[in-house]
């Protein structure tokens, strides 16, 4: 077979990503209308990707998502030296070339992040379709729900037993998971198809990064960091499952979590939930009102008070320049897809919680 000239090689290359990039904002195009991603996408495409990725994926017991991640971070490692390569010897058409052939890569992978999962991001807020609209509170109302999670808090972490604290991941995830099984069947804004958590293969990295858990959209599998303190686990893991239900949003992915877990019989689920939402809402109402909030503290007991200063203190130990800048990166990130708080979005759960508290 004769080889194609270089001219025509990049002649095509550059129509292919046009056509990429054509496709992609096609998309986005149609994200900027809801309810239409909500009809078509979010209740009638994903549940299809869904009911094709997670049972394959789930018969293996370690991530692939995370394999791919490996494989790709080593291949643009292969790529940087190989670019570097052509330009020491000059070789800046077949540079040129490669470069659009990693475009196309690019351009793919934003393309299936989209369509496999991204468009979740752009559907109608949870609050509207839970009927959760309640967007503003009053100083009362934030330290009456405050009060509220701090009790349930105290009281969950007092039944917590130290059998509790040094079960099994294996033993947290299954208990996890099925808090999310019994949601998903009690109301159907909740379904979702075989959730499924795993350990990550990057936890090591993952705590120098502060990233306690994240979902692969390519893979539709949902990871936890393995090692973080063990109270902290079985809220995360339920966390990543509301992603797998196509939550995109991180507030109301923290929001379905909350749900999934109180709902939960697990003493240490439980705990877990109210742990994260005394956390959220005491950082709001330092905000608010730094005298409340000093009241609100001492009313929150000894040993969720050392919970709390364990994590911190977990959390500190791998900080670094590392989670500066990946923190940025994900802020940006999430800027990027329908949340322009940012990082601040995980907080935003305080307003879902206080629409739910406020309609009980």
């Amino acid at each position: 077979m004769q080889k194609q000239k270089p001219g025509k090689v990049f002649t095509n290359r550059g129509l292919i990503i046009l056509g990429l990039m054509l496709a992609v904002n096609l998309l986005l195009v149609f994200a900027d209308h809801p309810r239409a991603v909500e009809q078509y996408y979010s209740n009638g495409f994903y549940p299809i990707i869904s009911h094709i990725l997670h049972p394959v994926f789930n018969l293996f017991p370690f991530s692939i998502g995370d394999l791919i991640y490996l494989f790709v971070i080593g291949y643009l490692v292969y790529v940087l030296v190989r670019l570097v390569a052509m330009c020491i010897k000059k070789k800046f058409i077949h540079a040129g070339i490669f470069a659009a052939g990693i475009v196309i890569a690019v351009m793919a992978g934003i393309l299936m992040f989209y369509v496999f999962w991204g468009l979740n991001y752009f559907r109608p807020s949870a609050g509207e379709r839970l009927n959760l609209r309640e967007s503003t509170y009053t100083r009362a109302e934030l330290q009456r729900v405050t009060n509220i999670l701090i009790d349930s808090a105290n009281a969950t972490r007092a039944r917590v037993t130290a059998a509790d604290l040094k079960q099994g991941n294996d033993s947290i995830y299954s208990i996890a998971t099925k808090a999310v099984i019994k949601l998903s069947n009690t109301n159907s804004e909740y379904y979702t198809y075989s959730p499924k958590i795993k350990p990550s293969l990057l936890t090591g990295l993952l705590n120098y990064i502060g990233t306690s858990g994240y979902y692969n959209p390519f893979t539709g599998e949902a990871q936890i960091n393995y090692q973080m303190p063990v109270f902290n686990r079985p809220f995360v893991a339920s966390h990543e499952m509301g992603h797998q239900m196509g939550y995109g949003p991180e507030d109301e992915a923290n929001f379905v979590g909350f749900v999934a877990a109180i709902g939960s019989n697990d003493r240490l689920l439980r705990y877990s939930a109210y742990n994260l939402a005394v956390n959220e809402f005491m950082r709001t109402m330092r905000y608010t009102d730094t005298v409340v909030f000093k009241l609100l503290k001492t009313k929150i007991s000894p040993q969720v008070l050392a919970d709390f200063k364990e994590e911190r203190l977990y959390w500190l130990s791998y900080q670094n320049k590392i989670n500066t800048i990946t923190s940025v990166f994900y802020d940006n990130f999430l800027k990027a897809n329908n949340q322009p708080r940012g990082l601040d979005t995980y907080n935003r759960m305080v307003l879902l919680v206080m629409a739910m508290y406020k309609g009980n």
